[in-house]
């Protein structure tokens, strides 16, 4: 049961990133979505990368890290320019805005952006921003936190940052703010995490929890537990990944939200791999390739072979995964939204590279259609059924993720595209921007540079053009946030 002595939060919560399978919302995590001229974007150009089967040759891979490089530093300095110290930029306003709660600052886009910044070498921007975390980050403060975005945000980016830099304030700030979030865990009767809990007082809220949430805290977790001799964080991760995998219909397929307070399922679809549910799996292999847990192995592969048998769906001559029934398999809906697009590199680190591929393939396609991916399609058309992009950066993720499985071109040929297209489009004066209709010409485009594209788009892309001395290719694993939890090199 939740404490008495909780009272309710006076604002609503931001959303998460994970929360509604084909929509983003036009006020991702609370910040304002404006809609802008188009003569504050670049003029939308043609590529002549604009299609993977193209013969273009591509610019050599040291042009095209610089090309990168320069475009993060471009965010970046739209963001340290008019929003340092703040969690998020606005790059068309030239404001800042905060992610959790109005006034409450942790320095999010720093906190995100800090391996990043190892990996290019950006060595005084890295220590400016340690500086300001070391002076200003305050994990005491009075405001309801989702515990979800701040596991995989800001835990997981002080433990790169401390791994990059071996700066043990880092450490000790992680330590104290994960403290301060057990209580989601340590409350529940059932182990699975509420959704929310108040930094200061402990109080936590939010019964309801998808499923991405209850799982996606095994990386981070279980790393704090090896770097500081405390098992009570991996211990918490496992009991909630316990208490979901025994809740398995018979075909071993999984809901979307469950109650923490009863450990029932408040929606018996399966969405997978799409939100809100779509992380979770991802942490049974991340969590297993950086632990080496094998039971998170071996349910990996059985909720894997599951998602394979009953939702897969190659009706169109693509492989798309449709919406069903966890207890029949029986159909539901043909939604697909990007978030899912992480899903074709999953596939191929957890050993099945042809479903990843041809999983990968059939995205490629809807990139093909729109300069940009939309946040949502029905892949029986490709029709977009949200227009807005959010900047989001889980195709070219996999397109990282199955370049290093198979060096093709392809890979990086389709990634360079994804590059083009962001650039072309999103781009504006004050850094980059989230876009609120890609189906219009010149494109609609909103005010907001989430603190993740710092940590994600720009880090994928990099590291599959530099061959960055920082970085170990071989072993290297990153969490769905993008953070180096394996594989950094200090220099």
């Amino acid at each position: 049961m939740r404490p008495e002595t909780h009272t309710p939060r006076p604002a609503p919560r931001p959303a998460s990133r994970r929360t509604v399978l084909g929509a983003a919302g036009a006020a991702l995590a609370g910040a304002t979505l404006l809609t802008t001229p188009a003569h504050a974007a670049t003029t939308p150009a043609t590529s002549p990368f604009a299609f993977a089967g193209g013969t273009t040759p591509l610019p050599s891979d040291r042009t095209i890290a610089a090309e990168i490089h320069a475009e993060f530093l471009h965010g970046w300095r739209g963001y340290t320019s008019v929003a340092w110290g703040h969690d998020e930029v606005c790059p068309v306003s030239g404001t800042s805005s905060d992610f959790f709660a109005p006034g409450k600052t942790f320095g999010l886009s720093m906190v995100e952006a800090l391996d990043t910044l190892y990996v290019m070498g950006e060595d005084h921007e890295l220590a400016r921003s340690c500086d300001w975390i070391e002076a200003n980050f305050d994990p005491t403060q009075d405001v309801d936190m989702h515990v979800f975005e701040t596991i995989i945000r800001l835990v997981g980016g002080l433990l790169a940052g401390y791994l990059a830099t071996g700066r043990p304030k880092l450490l000790a700030l992680c330590r104290e703010l994960t403290d301060r979030v057990m209580p989601a865990f340590t409350s529940s009767p059932t182990g699975i995490p509420y959704t929310h809990v108040n930094l200061a007082t402990g109080a936590i809220d939010g019964n309801v929890v998808p499923l991405a949430e209850v799982g996606t805290n095994v990386m981070e977790f279980g790393l704090l537990s090896k770097l500081t001799g405390d098992s009570r964080y991996i211990d918490a991760s496992m009991r909630a990944y316990e208490a979901v995998i025994g809740m398995r219909s018979s075909l071993d397929l999984l809901g979307t939200s469950v109650d923490a307070a009863t450990g029932r399922w408040t929606d018996t679809g399966d969405t997978a791999p799409n939100p809100p549910v779509d992380s979770f799996y991802e942490y049974l292999w991340g969590g297993y390739a950086l632990l080496g847990d094998k039971r998170l192995l071996e349910w990996y592969r059985t909720l894997t072979r599951a998602i394979l048998t009953h939702q897969a769906d190659t009706s169109t001559g693509h492989l798309w995964f449709r919406q069903v029934d966890s207890a029949t398999g029986a159909p539901t809906g043909t939604a697909q939204s990007e978030l899912g697009a992480f899903y074709a590199g999953l596939l191929g680190k957890g050993g099945d590279l042809a479903h990843g591929s041809a999983y990968y393939r059939s995205w490629t396609t809807a990139l093909d259609r729109y300069p940009v991916l939309p946040e949502g399609i029905d892949y029986t058309t490709l029709a977009a059924t949200d227009k807005g992009n959010q900047l989001r950066p889980e195709y070219v993720n996999s397109s990282f993720d199955l370049w290093r499985l198979d060096p093709n071109e392809y890979y990086k040929r389709t990634a360079y595209q994804y590059f083009t297209g962001m650039r072309d489009n999103l781009r504006v004066t004050g850094g980059y921007t989230i876009a609120a209709d890609v189906t219009t010409a010149p494109m609609t485009l909103g005010d907001y540079t989430p603190a993740y594209w710092f940590a994600e788009n720009n880090k994928y892309l990099y590291l599959t053009f530099a061959d960055s001395p920082r970085f170990d290719y071989r072993n290297g694993i990153l969490s769905t946030e993008g953070k180096v939890l394996r594989g950094l090199r200090r220099r």
